[in-house]
């Protein structure tokens, strides 16, 4: 066989192969993305003879050796580039122009942080998406964008609102009272000859009764209680004193729970309200209206949770009462005063830590006397026939306050088990034994 008839044998195996590879690179061309303003330089694989532009307002290519192409981005668009090797080969390329994004990027970041944003450049538009907190967010994202593309797509979400934190406050309103009673007075009985009874008394407390009064002696009734009784019965004279002291300890006011979200006022009043008349001036002068005042127990309190998962609060607590010792009369009418005990204060707690305000010291003393004319003016004996009591009422507020921070349950979450006394419960299942008629259905 002759040499040449070989070579054509094998040299078309690889001609065809050839010639079904430039097909297919023809049919699928590589795609390229440059940034508008800026240059890349393509290592070719042959010897360059010649390349064409589709587009040379969006791509510009030239051959700046015989196997390297620099492409230059000159505006928005896709271009296709063909490169024709001197061996008779075909390159496509389609290349993108896209907007530089960096810049844009990096704008966004700093002007809302936190916030989920991409961006997509396709032509001359640049796509947004992601979520964002509210729809202001996304709108002034758009607004950014806008001065650096010529056309924006908006798909950025934004997200539903998460449900603010809420403070759960606990607090104790508790009266320390330090009370200091004193009573003294005093009940003389006498029995004379003809079985008649003498009474005498201070009006302290009630007088000791003769029960009855017979040859054999006298038998009385004693209503009150007493610390002192002395009995002559060779004078058929009785005397009954009365000395008491008493003493008054803690007491609970009020124990309010208040939930409130986060940076938002809460206020709690237990109490009433009393008129007041105020006289009018003006074109109704002399007429006279009624305003309400408000008194009790009240709390006012503002909760933040700071960045370090602390609380901090302001806390206003505030205890009045009627007070008509320093009542004042007007026209007739009697207004009356309020005692306050108020406090303000600003605390930042960690969460379920308890803090108490003190010191705020009601300190009153009232004294009554009474006496028997003429009696009481003796020297010395006089003393059994005067009564006189004396009250300090001094009491001291205290406040004890406990927050906590609280979520709302989700939807389908389950309930948190309560704990409840075991009287409450045994009292609840009883009651749900019980009929309308108030007795029990069953054993």
């Amino acid at each position: 066989m002759k040499p040449w008839r070989v070579l054509r044998r094998q040299a078309a195996p690889l001609l065809v192969a050839g010639l079904l590879a430039l097909a297919l690179r023809g049919q699928n061309p590589e795609e390229l993305r440059v940034t508008v303003g800026k240059s890349v330089v393509l290592d070719y694989p042959a010897d360059i003879a010649r390349i064409s532009t589709s587009n040379p307002d969006v791509v510009d290519a030239v051959a700046v050796s015989t196997r390297e192409i620099l492409l230059h981005a000159k505006g928005h668009g896709t271009a296709t580039v063909v490169v024709w090797a001197r061996s008779g080969e075909r390159s496509f390329y389609t290349v993108t122009v896209e907007h530089n994004l960096a810049p844009i990027r990096q704008l966004l970041e700093q002007t809302f942080p936190g916030e989920e944003i991409h961006l997509a450049s396709a032509r001359d538009s640049v796509t947004l998406t992601g979520a964002v907190s509210s729809q202001e967010v996304s709108d002034r994202a758009a607004a950014l964008v806008a001065s650096l593309a010529k056309t924006v797509v908006n798909h950025l979400r934004v997200r539903p609102p998460a449900v603010d934190k809420q403070i759960l406050l606990r607090v104790k309103f508790a009266e320390l009272d330090r009370d200091a009673t004193s009573q003294f007075g005093a009940s003389i009985v006498s029995t004379g000859a003809t079985n008649t009874v003498g009474r005498l008394t201070t009006g302290q407390f009630g007088a000791a009764t003769p029960d009855a009064v017979e040859a054999r002696g006298t038998s009385f009734r004693i209503t009150d209680a007493l610390n002192v009784f002395a009995f002559r019965p060779d004078l058929d004279l009785a005397a009954f004193l009365k000395l008491l002291e008493s003493q008054a300890l803690l007491q609970v006011l009020a124990e309010p729970n208040l939930v409130t979200s986060d940076g938002k006022e809460a206020s709690f009043l237990v109490g009433g309200e009393f008129p007041v008349p105020v006289l009018q001036g003006g074109a109704m002068a002399g007429a006279v209206t009624v305003q309400f005042r408000e008194f009790g127990i009240r709390l006012h309190f503002t909760p933040q949770i700071t960045p370090n998962g602390t609380i901090r609060m302001f806390v206003r607590p505030e205890v009045s009462t009627i007070d008509l010792m320093n009542a004042i009369s007007i026209g007739g009418l009697t207004i009356p005063a309020l005692a306050t005990r108020r406090t303000e204060t600003h605390i930042e707690l960690a969460e379920r830590q308890s803090f108490v305000i003190a010191g705020l010291i009601d300190d009153r003393v009232r004294a009554t006397f009474s006496q028997i004319p003429g009696l009481a003016s003796i020297p010395i004996l006089g003393e059994l026939f005067k009564s006189r009591e004396k009250k300090r009422s001094k009491s001291e507020l205290l406040v004890m306050v406990t927050p906590e921070i609280v979520r709302p349950l989700e939807p389908g979450e389950p309930a948190p088990e309560i704990d409840m006394p075991i009287e409450f419960l045994e009292r609840f299942k009883r009651g749900q034994r019980m009929g309308y008629d108030g007795r029990l259905k069953g054993n």
